[in-house]
Parts: C-alpha cells; structure tokens; sequence
C-alpha cells in the first residue's frame, strides 16, 4: 500500500491510511480516522484479567459452519464464563454494508474478523474503528505478535496462510511447476476460483496482472489472463472449493494452503503449490468498533486480546493448519511436515496487494471479470 508501487511493502504508514480514507470521502467529511472520541474512550482499559461484565451482549463478526464451531469450542464458550457475558456470533458475510447501515457511531459489531479489503473499504467509508494504537495498548498479548501482523493500520492480524494451487495428485497430469501452470491446457476445463466478492479472487486477479502484464496495476492483463482461464468453476467459499476438488469437479485452483493441508490430512488426494510470485497470504484480523458503551468495549478488547494468546493460535493451527501471528505459538506438526517456520526470517517478501488502488478500480473489475465468467 504504497504510492511509489512497492510490491513487497507490509508497512502502510499513518499518512498512507488518511490518504486511503480521502479516496472515500472521509478527508472531505473532515472524519479523523484516527480521533480519539473521549466520550467514548475515557475510563476503559483492559489489562489482561478476567472480569465480571454482569451479563452483557457482545456481537461479532465471523466466517460460518465449523469455523464458528471450533470459534466456540476454543475460545468463545470460556470467554462467556470466565466473564459473565454473552457472545452473539453473526456468519452472514458480507459485514461492510451492516457497518454502513448502522454508521459509526451504531456500530454492527463490536468485533469484527476480516479479510483485509472489506477491512480497508469499510474504514474508507466513516470513523468505525477503534485506533490502533489504543487498540493495541489494552492488549497485553500484543506484545509478542510479529510485525506484520499490525502493517494493516487498523486491526491486528492473528492468523494467516499462504496463496497456492491446490491441485488433485491421483489423475495422471504432472503437477504445477509455476504460476502460470493454472493455465497451461493440461488443466482446460477443470479450473476453479472464486466470486468477485471473495478476497481469494481479488489476490487471484491481481497476481495475475503481476504475472501476465507489468504489475498488479496492470488491470488488462488480469482481465486478459481471466479470459484465458474460463470456463471456471466458480466457488463462494474455500469450504465449497475443497468439496469440488474432493469430487473431481475442479483440478487446479485458488486456495490458501492451510484448506490443503486439512484435505491431506483427511486423505484426500490433493497438493499445494506456493506461489513464489507473488508471495501473497490471506489473513484474518480483527478490529473492535469505536463507538461502543463501556463495558462493550471492555469486552471487545478481551475477546481480541485473547485471540492473540499463543495457546489459542496454536490450537487453532491444529484444527485450521493456519501460521499464527504471536512468535511464541507453537507450529502444529502439520505445518511443521511442510516445512513450515514460525520465525521472523520466514516472513521476508510476503506480499500485501495495495488495497487502496484495487477499491478504487473495483466496480470496473467486478463488472469486467462478472461478465468474463459468465461468457
């Protein structure tokens, strides 16, 4: 997310966010993104300790079906416990339009878990989230997490995976080598990805400009590498991809490396393929609305704060196969099988598509790569 084009930046800076924001509005609405509202703000801290919150509703925001169950199983049964609250969970993706029916300062939710460009877009759109670094400075668990994962400028990444081919090993075609392998003949008619609305596809399109054309600005190139890519099976989430890969539907496709993993470990027949060009990665991070009562926020900061506890990273890796954000957190064996490190060398030249650039342009890719798909 830089204006000079750096392809490999994971460090948007302050000006950079602001400069975001404008492209929606928000400078000439005279929002600070980052204002702390005092009414809203005086008087909440959290240290680290459970307390009573006599009751209280907490909503969130998050992915669906057996992510929520292990979300309960891991993390949100004990929290309404060990607090006294209540946690009502919302799966009904997409959040930005819930965000921007209510405003700001009627938030949809007090914590939100995001792919990063509905993150950025709803920041783009008015004040709703808390600042970083407040954020960050109620968050004791924050100080053991790499880097990276606060680059973003507006929440904190707990969790993340590797862009890939999934691909299936037991039909005879020679595996991927290369990015460009997904469109080699071998794989015609048997492709798969994802809707526009997926953040999958975005990073899709975008390395595809980057591979086909000059740069991930280079936005014929990724409708042009599209075209060369259809017919695809289109897929809403990496769950229905796994299933189509699982029944042979599709033999090539967009995936993180953890669904792949998971499917290995099932005994499916399938393999990742990294790719090296970019090295992009999907990430979950979660950001706590701004303009929340007291003991909301309080709250918020605890289920965030708790998100980032190596133990739970760790877990979550046993059941997900995602790489934790926390440098404390233990690999699970299946990462560790794959080669995969939890240290900061392992992180060099991962890629962040600059997010900013793509809201600007998405109406005209929706509408474009829409209408490629559906040719």
């Amino acid at each position: 997310m830089t204006d000079t084009h750096d392809k490999t930046s994971l460090q948007p800076n302050r000006r950079q966010i602001l400069k975001a924001g404008a492209a929606f509005g928000l400078a000439a609405s005279g929002v600070n993104l980052f204002a702390i509202n005092q009414a809203f703000s005086q008087d909440v801290a959290y240290d680290g300790t459970p307390f009573d919150a006599g009751g209280a509703t907490i909503t969130i925001a998050e992915w669906g079906g057996f992510w929520q169950e292990t979300q309960r199983k891991l993390l949100l049964d004990r929290f309404e416990k060990d607090f006294n609250c209540r946690v009502q969970y919302d799966s009904s993706f997409p959040w930005f339009p819930k965000f921007v029916a209510g405003g700001p300062k009627s938030p949809a939710y007090a914590v939100t878990n995001w792919n990063l460009p509905e993150m950025f877009k709803t920041a783009g759109a008015g004040d709703y989230f808390l600042p970083q670094e407040e954020l960050l400075a109620n968050m004791p668990n924050a100080k053991g997490v790499w880097p990276f994962a606060t680059a973003n400028g507006l929440g904190v990444t707990w969790a993340f995976s590797r862009y890939c081919w999934v691909y299936r090993t037991d039909t005879g075609i020679a595996p991927p080598t290369s990015f460009k392998d997904f469109w080699d003949a071998r794989y015609a008619g048997k492709r798969g990805t994802y809707v526009t609305t997926n953040t999958l596809q975005m990073d899709f399109f975008l390395a595809a400009a980057m591979n086909f054309g000059k740069d991930q600005y280079d936005l014929d190139a990724g409708y042009e590498a599209m075209r060369a890519a259809v017919p695809l099976k289109i897929s809403d989430f990496t769950g229905n991809m796994q299933a189509l890969v699982e029944r042979g539907e599709v033999e090539i496709a967009v995936q993180n490396d953890g669904e792949v993993y998971l499917q290995k470990a099932k005994g499916v027949p399938v393999d990742a393929w990294i790719w090296d060009n970019p090295k992009s990665i999907l990430t979950q991070t979660k950001t706590v609305s701004r303009y929340l009562e007291p003991t909301q926020k309080k709250l918020a900061l605890a289920l965030v704060d708790r998100t980032l506890d190596p133990a739970y990273q760790t877990a979550i890796g046993e059941v997900f196969f995602y790489r934790p954000s926390h440098r404390d957190a233990k690999l699970p064996e299946g990462l560790k099988s794959q080669g995969v490190e939890n240290t900061a060398n392992a992180l060099d030249g991962l890629f962040m598509p600059d997010w900013k650039s793509y809201l600007e342009n998405e109406d005209d890719i929706v509408e474009t790569v829409n209408e490629i798909f559906a040719s």
